[in-house]
């Protein structure tokens, strides 16, 4: 699969919008931070706070004009960490509603990935940590997936004490792949409802899906290449960025990754298997 090199003429005054679908643990949250902070536009941002937890920011052009739909712009209105299926059927009711009025854009996918095996450890972690899992609304084709077609991995309102065997043991633990599924048009493989197929044929379709996706997206970056991310995205968009981006090495995940076995980390490896070959992709 061939990639053209892009560049975009933003004009973010008019048609233009950036939409950033944000992936769990793909180091989203600082790339998220440095769009509505660290931007050097005309019409930058504006934070109620500057700390390291941003919220609520105004971002808005001259002419009143919202020009990025993100967690810290818009919050979640197409549900919480939104996939490629939900924001497709929702970026544009929602602009309107948020605008209070409707208006041709032009929306521009953005995205950020993170090597498979550190972001599924970072996700277990992380939900050890809470002891819970982000409420993702699963919307496909006009519904919510049933529980039947994506069965809870635990019983009540925590995921408690829950240790490495635990977090691989679930079928339908929606860290699997993540990646790779939120970047797919699940529409193509019937939403959630996995009959009709086989789990081979679904597996290749939602891959090839998000390959296809992830091409023709405006911008995607790679946590582990965050100086090359800010460049490319510079590029792409003819926008600098105030400050440069660090790179952060000391994280839950990659202390963590140590204390595992070889056994377990193979296990890692064959359950995100989708993800390996989309992050290998993303990396040429």
């Amino acid at each position: 699969m061939e990639v053209e090199k892009r560049k975009y003429h933003l004009n973010l005054k008019k048609r233009d919008v950036l939409v950033f679908l944000h992936i769990q643990k793909t180091g989203g949250s600082h790339f998220g931070g440095q769009l509505v902070t660290n931007l050097n536009i005309t019409s930058p941002c504006v934070c109620p706070n500057t700390g390291p937890k941003v919220d609520a920011c105004s971002c808005i052009t001259s002419n009143k004009k919202k020009w990025l739909f993100s967690r810290y712009s818009t919050g979640w209105p197409c549900g919480v960490h939104a996939d490629w299926t939900e924001l497709q059927n929702c970026v544009g009711k929602e602009m309107d509603r948020l605008e209070g009025l409707h208006r041709k854009r032009r929306f521009h996918y953005i995205t950020i990935l993170r090597e498979p095996v550190i972001r599924y450890i970072s996700e277990w972690k992380q939900v050890q940590r809470i002891e819970m899992t982000w409420p993702s609304s699963l919307f496909c084709d006009g519904r919510k997936a049933s529980s039947k077609e994506v069965p809870s991995c635990y019983t009540g309102q925590k995921w408690k004490n829950i240790t490495f065997e635990n977090f691989v043991g679930c079928k339908s633990n929606l860290a699997i792949n993540r990646q790779t599924r939120m970047l797919a048009n699940l529409s193509s493989v019937n939403c959630y409802n996995t009959t009709g197929m086989s789990f081979e044929e679904r597996q290749t379709k939602i891959l090839k899906s998000a390959l296809e996706n992830l091409k023709n997206m405006a911008f995607f970056g790679l946590t582990e290449y965050q100086l090359e991310t800010q460049l490319l995205f510079e590029m792409t968009f003819d926008i600098r960025f105030k400050h440069l981006f660090e790179q952060h090495t000391n994280t839950y995940a990659e202390n963590a990754i140590y204390n595992l076995t070889e056994a377990q980390i193979s296990k890692i490896k064959q359950l995100n298997d989708l993800d390996i070959k989309l992050y290998e992709f993303a990396k040429k």
